[in-house]
């Protein structure tokens, strides 16, 4: 997995949601969380798993929600913040955090509705073994997004301290054939890169996001989108 020891690092949990998610970087976190509840429909009493969970952004707004959450990450660290966080929050589902590894998961065949790995596709190769290893715990659905090829992201994408994987449309189409798995929907979002609205004041950030949104429908600008949100289901 790339940039894997760097992830685990106690200093990168500290900072990640301050560096990724303060000032404009908060209407991306904002459009993570309704794609994935978009995409998941209503989740009471769902059985999730979080692959990736991070920080438990998705993990603890879906227990909040009355889903039963289990969430994975392979950064003791993250978990820990995750943890932290759960402390001041009602849930009205269930939540648990597990330290492991996407590839293996120590769960049975389809022991979850749905299966989320949001922020977790840019940093693995063989993406389609990964995949088939979420279709297997899934009964239902698996959630996903991607950070795309011929987008802005591929101009600073070098200077990232683990870079991303970028991938097209038509490479995304070839690992869900491999994992069985059926394309329900996909939606495309986002003509500037994450790094941008990062370093935006919000207010700035407000101002810019319609546009933006609105230039992802004009049909040769769409060929630029940084990120697209897919939404599969278990044949």
């Amino acid at each position: 997995m790339k940039g894997e020891e760097w992830y685990q690092e106690d200093s990168v949990a500290a900072r990640y949601e301050t560096k990724r998610f303060s000032r404009g970087g908060r209407l991306i976190d904002q459009r993570e969380k309704a794609a994935v509840l978009e995409a998941l429909g209503p989740v009471e009493d769902r059985r999730i798993l979080d692959i990736a969970a991070g920080t438990g952004r998705f993990s603890l707004m879906l227990a909040e929600q009355g889903a039963d959450v289990v969430a994975v990450d392979i950064s003791q660290a993250m978990l820990d913040q995750a943890e932290g966080k759960r402390r001041s929050i009602q849930t009205a589902g269930t939540l648990a955090f597990l330290r492991g590894d996407a590839s293996t998961l120590p769960f049975a065949d389809n022991s979850f509705d749905a299966v989320i790995a949001m922020r977790f596709f840019h940093l693995v190769d063989h993406a389609a073994r990964f995949l088939k290893e979420l279709k297997r715990v899934s009964a239902e659905m698996v959630i996903f997004d991607t950070f795309n090829r011929f987008s802005f992201r591929s101009v600073y994408n070098w200077a990232l301290p683990m870079g991303s994987q970028l991938v097209s449309p038509r490479e995304v189409t070839s690992w869900l054939d491999e994992a069985g798995l059926e394309l329900e929907a996909s939606v495309d979002d986002w003509i500037l890169p994450y790094g941008l609205y990062r370093v935006m004041p919000l207010g700035l950030a407000k101002l810019i996001r319609p546009a933006d949104a609105r230039l992802v429908s004009l049909p040769l600008v769409s060929t630029l989108v940084s990120v697209s949100y897919w939404t599969t289901t278990v044949s």
